[in-house]
């Protein structure tokens, strides 16, 4: 099972649920816990091979099980051993895509969904970077290539900060972990268009840098589409825009989850 940390509100009882993107771990998270736990039950979760999580029940996992479906069902698995039955899920960068997925596997669990980061298409740029990595990855060091786009999504000083947290984190991944998350790549196009194409039932607020070149455009147009969904921009952020703007990231987001339990009530 994935490592996990919880963090229990004395009184409330709805859930958010925070998943990071490829490379970084809960620790990305660390300016989102203290302002979140104050509303909400709050977990955080380590994907496999990242932070905490490089062994399931003390063994590796199973390399051959690299799917999106398997990974959301990781985290599903840690909601099933806490007894956690519905949570609102907040997904950053590739952690957008895996929450997504799991509204998809599993709605009766989800509560709202928050997109931080999103990617919801690849344009151009970032299907060049998919296909250099795919060129490079056996022959240089899975630091040195997330490093280049870790530099390319996030290249402005005021993304330093999350540049730099990523990197950390990327360090702790293995070379064997890096591409069998790589892999996944090759995945990404046909669910990506999937999910532009349907709506989901339950509320979705994407959450997106100002900066965020690469992923922004495809959101705007996204939210043109679908009925369900909202687009809060974070001025003078970046790609991991919970990260450079907190303050920002943590007022729209926990806002946004407010009005849906007055909604709801």
């Amino acid at each position: 099972m994935l490592y996990y940390r919880t963090y229990e509100h004395p009184t409330e009882y709805e859930w958010v649920v925070f998943v990071h993107g490829a490379g970084g771990s809960s620790t990305t998270w660390f300016k989102q816990i203290r302002a979140f736990s104050q509303h909400f039950n709050v977990l955080v979760v380590d994907l496999r091979g990242h932070g905490e999580s490089r062994y399931s029940n003390n063994k590796p996992f199973d390399s051959r099980n690299y799917t999106f479906d398997d990974i959301s069902r990781d985290i599903l698995e840690v909601l099933d051993h806490l007894h956690i039955e519905k949570a609102h899920f907040v997904g950053m960068s590739l952690g957008s895509i895996l929450v997504r997925n799991l509204a998809e596997m599993a709605p009766e669990r989800v509560q709202s969904l928050i997109l931080g980061g999103a990617i919801t298409r690849l344009n151009l740029r970032s299907r060049f970077l998919v296909g250099v990595g795919n060129l490079l990855k056996r022959v240089m060091p899975s630091l040195w290539l997330y490093s280049l786009f870790a530099w390319i999504i996030m290249p402005r000083k005021t993304h330093r900060e999350a540049r730099s947290i990523f990197i950390q984190e990327a360090r702790k991944l293995c070379q064997k972990e890096f591409l069998r998350w790589f892999k996944l790549t090759w995945r990404i196009n046909p669910l990506l268009r999937f999910f532009e194409e349907k709506d989901t039932p339950m509320p979705v607020l994407y959450v997106m840098g100002e900066e965020d070149h690469m992923f922004l455009p495809a959101v705007r147009r996204i939210i043109e589409k679908q009925k369900n969904c909202f687009l809060k921009v974070v001025e003078g952020a970046g790609h991991v825009c919970n990260i450079d703007r907190p303050h920002l990231f943590n007022r729209y987001v926990i806002n946004f989850l407010q009005s849906q339990a007055v909604a709801a009530a």
